[in-house]
């Protein structure tokens, strides 16, 4: 436990590893996900977007897009929400990575790793030590 800033009024509160804003404003963010799930719990409502969300709840994205990545709204029942991709911000429903930065990411990966191994070998080329037989030394 520590104090911290409420991040989203600024107040002084001690800050938790479940809560990382004050009192008040979990109590509002409590009240705002309870409005998104109701929502989302209608069945005409499984197929609306986040726009329409946001429109028929009065709750921002940024609050919904937190209750998403905490996995408070699990995206496999809603097909048409989603959240940024963390590097481009395409639309992604799973993970932290869009599937074109996961296959760059994993691209610069391999590549890096190779070139770790060129440089262990060049290091171990480095320390080998070759003798020379004195008789097929030219003089």
């Amino acid at each position: 436990m520590e104090l911290a800033n409420c991040s989203r009024c600024g107040k002084v509160f001690v800050k938790t590893s479940i809560r990382d804003v004050c009192e008040t404003c979990y109590q509002e963010e409590e009240a705002a996900f309870e409005k998104v799930n109701q929502f989302l719990k209608k069945r005409e409502n499984r197929t609306a977007s986040m726009a329409q969300v946001i429109e028929a709840t009065g709750v921002e994205e940024e609050l919904i897009l937190k209750f998403i990545k905490k996995g408070r709204i699990r995206l496999i029942q809603f097909p048409n929400l989603s959240y940024p991709c963390d590097k481009c911000g395409a639309p992604i429903q799973k993970g932290r990575l869009c599937e074109n930065c996961q296959r760059e990411f994993r691209t610069e990966l391999e590549q890096f790793e190779d070139e770790q191994k060129r440089q262990r070998e060049l290091e171990e080329r480095a320390k080998t030590y070759y003798a020379i037989d004195e008789k097929y030394r030219k003089r």
